[in-house]
């Protein structure tokens, strides 16, 4: 007793748009899920945090496990994450510590969510000597300086990167991220809402823009991790053009990813290096990886994590496109999505200010934005006119919504931050070069105290 029953193995393709169907959930259902990733220091030296050691990353884990009550989640020997009430706590490659956030109802919860695990961390990593930065990228260490967490996958990752573009390492160990996970009702209600975000995701990485220092100095960018994802991997990236192609739907996407090369497969507990193989041939029990096996929708599930377009499609859909920053993004980009997806008016007022963008316009929007910020140009426009518009569309979506906290507010307060990036045209990123320039007189350091949590 107590053995885990083997999954079967996939017989068809249209199992796979079956599986990503089964995410369909009527309006009421719909949850809001919240990401974000931050850099752990030492107070003292200011030097990124390694795995190992009295002080390390695993260290931490074992705090919050055994302060907060957290499970733990093991590969081999070593705790890679944390999992407690429908939230998880992970690493990415480079020790960005990562909050997973529950699917919640509304956004009071998902910024109380943020808060308590702040607080949390806050509690076990300040007695290790360790606080978190949010930015969007790494100010100050180097590749070779940025230690490297114990998880096979990104092994794998890390040895494939350099075959496939110039800046895929820099993605995994240096960059920080928010993201939103949101639902859609129907086959119809995905497809608008994938190509509404991908046309979009350039003005949400201009409005969150916050990653201008790189190696102790300006790097030539105001969301220098927004210009990495232009480098790491073109197959696997990027803004989906035939999204916006008649008949696009679950099967199109479906398509895409299996077209996409593989990284791994994961059995018994570790990681089978596929790298550059086909789902395809693994359908058909031709992976060279594992000759004559087939695969599982565990393995597709796998699969689909390895896709990084500015909008990802599993039985949700993840918007990918912004910088980490301060606490009050950490809401503020669950609120700008939210507020349009999640209100019909809003969701067709979007629509219409992107619907007439060719895929040229798309495409070039995404490349100007990591340079120019909300300055990039737009079919005779600014991002930042298309900034203003899709975030007063946002408020309206989430007036709308009226979910209410116990003192009365509605939602619309976690916009208030990107009210005043859209109205001014200064994003974080310009703010941190302009104290760059003056007050700190060309030190990066001081970042340190003016982001951390």
């Amino acid at each position: 007793m107590g053995t885990k029953m083997a999954l079967p193995p996939i017989e068809h393709v249209r199992e796979l748009a079956e599986h990503i169907a089964t995410g369909e959930k009527p309006k009421a259902a719909w949850r809001i899920g919240t990401e974000h990733e931050k850099f752990g220091f030492y107070r003292d030296s200011r030097r990124p945090v390694p795995y190992e050691g009295p002080n390390g990353i695993q260290a931490l884990l074992e705090g919050l496990a055994a302060g907060y009550g957290y499970e733990r989640v093991m590969e081999g020997d070593h705790i890679i994450a944390l999992k407690k009430d429908g939230a998880s706590i992970s690493l990415e490659p480079g020790g960005q510590f990562e909050l997973s956030g529950a699917p919640l109802e509304h956004l009071h919860q998902t910024c109380s969510e943020v808060g308590t695990h702040l607080t949390q961390l806050r509690d076990v990593a300040g007695r290790l000597g360790i606080a978190f930065l949010g930015l969007g990228f790494s100010p100050k260490w180097s590749l070779e300086e940025t230690p490297i967490m114990p998880k096979g996958r990104y092994v794998i990752m890390r040895n494939y990167m350099p075959k496939v573009g110039r800046l895929g390492r820099q993605m995994m160990f240096r960059s920080c991220t928010v993201q939103t996970n949101l639902d859609f009702s129907s086959e119809a209600d995905m497809r608008k809402k994938m190509r509404v975000s991908l046309a979009l995701q350039p003005i949400a990485t201009a409005l969150f823009a916050n990653s201008p220092f790189a190696e102790g100095r300006l790097n030539g960018f105001l969301s220098y991790r927004g210009h990495v994802w232009s480098d790491t991997d073109p197959d696997r990236t990027g803004m989906l053009p035939f999204a916006f192609e008649d008949g696009f739907g679950y099967e199109r996407y479906v398509e895409w990813a299996l077209d996409t090369p593989m990284y791994f497969v994961y059995r018994d507990g570790r990681y089978i290096d596929a790298s550059g193989q086909s789902f395809r041939d693994f359908m058909a029990g031709k992976l060279p990886a594992l000759p004559g096996e087939r695969p599982t929708i565990k393995d597709w599930e796998d699969h689909l994590t390895t896709l990084f377009p500015e909008v990802r499609l599993k039985t949700y859909l993840e918007m990918r496109g912004a910088d980490a920053g301060p606490w009050s993004s950490l809401c503020a980009l669950p609120a700008f999505w939210a507020g349009i997806f999640y209100c019909d008016a809003a969701l067709e007022a979007a629509w219409s200010l992107v619907k007439s963008w060719t895929a040229e316009d798309r495409e070039a929007l995404r490349r100007a934005v990591p340079a120019m910020g909300l300055k990039a140009p737009i079919r005779g426009f600014k991002a930042q006119d298309i900034a203003q518009q899709a975030v007063a569309i946002a408020r309206q979506g989430l007036k709308s919504r009226a979910c209410h906290n116990s003192a009365g507010d509605d939602e619309t307060g976690f916009l208030s931050d990107l009210e005043d990036i859209a109205a001014t045209g200064v994003t974080a990123a310009e703010r941190l070069i302009e104290r760059y320039k003056t007050e700190w007189r060309g030190d990066v350091e001081p970042v340190f105290e003016a982001c951390a949590y």
